[in-house]
């Protein structure tokens, strides 16, 4: 982004391995920031292959409180057009085989995620976007599925059937991940398609999202350039503490070798 300064690039290890791509930092009108592109430079991870652990991991070890999610969707709804921008407030998960916790080999934890998305992040998304002027919607249920393929017509309309706004493939298990790591975490949707269910439309192909993604790639930027400053201020969500009292299992029946792979995320539970 334009007044990014002081950049630099950090590639950490984690437990989980490397993150998809060299970590970018620096300032944005003195707020620190990072960006990571979850498909790697180039985009070379499909959905699935994201490695989502690691990248999750990476954030929150180089400081990150906070990740706004910018991700491609397409529409379950007439009233959400193409190129206009959602804030999701909820989600399904339709994926099959992405691990989904930082949990499990000798450490077990129950963390809620009754509401998916950091309330207050939400909130400030939507004014950010509305002082752009652009076309926000600022709820909706965002279906996740498994990709690569996109959806038959007969999932799409299930998928309204159920009520669902937005469907795409990249926010989870992100958001499950984020939760588990005590990260805010909220999702600037940029609609690029009607999905297939959509008669008078043409059904979606790589083309048409990739193009709409380039003409919505200003507005994002707009859009976070005015939230960014916003978000410096000290937290007051629940997601910071998402993790207080979730580990069921005993501390002496917890693994060395699990607790030290997730010391960053429960070592101040554990002590």
């Amino acid at each position: 982004m334009e007044g990014l300064n002081d950049v630099e690039e950090v590639y950490p290890d984690t437990p989980f391995g490397k993150p998809s791509a060299a970590i970018v930092t620096g300032t944005f009108h003195g707020v620190g920031v990072a960006f990571l592109p979850r498909h790697g430079r180039g985009h070379c991870f499909a959905p699935s292959e994201i490695p989502a652990r690691a990248n999750i991991y990476a954030l929150k070890a180089i400081g990150v409180q906070r990740i706004v999610s910018v991700s491609a969707v397409g529409s379950l709804r007439e009233e959400i057009s193409p190129l206009d921008m959602v804030i999701p407030d909820q989600i399904i998960d339709r994926t099959k085989g992405r691990v989904s916790s930082f949990f499990g080999d000798g450490i077990v934890a129950h963390v809620g995620f009754a509401e998916p998305f950091c309330p207050y992040m939400t909130e400030a998304l939507h004014r950010g976007a509305e002082k752009t002027g652009a076309t926000v919607h600022p709820t909706g249920t965002y279906v996740v599925m498994e990709g690569p393929q996109f959806s038959t017509k007969a999932e799409s309309h299930m998928y309204r059937s159920w009520g669902a706004d937005v469907i795409g493939m990249t926010a989870l298990p992100e958001a499950k991940l984020a939760r588990e790591a005590e990260i805010c975490y909220s999702i600037l949707a940029c609609s690029t398609d009607y999905d297939c269910w959509h008669e008078s439309e043409t059904p979606v192909t790589v083309e048409m999202v990739v193009a709409n993604l380039h003409k919505n790639t200003a507005l994002s930027k707009a859009i976070l350039g005015g939230v960014i400053p916003s978000l410096s201020e000290e937290r007051h969500c629940s997601c910071g503490s998402a993790l207080e009292n979730t580990i069921i299992t005993a501390k002496e029946a917890i693994p060395t070798e699990a607790r030290e792979r997730l010391a960053l995320l429960v070592d101040r539970y554990l002590k």
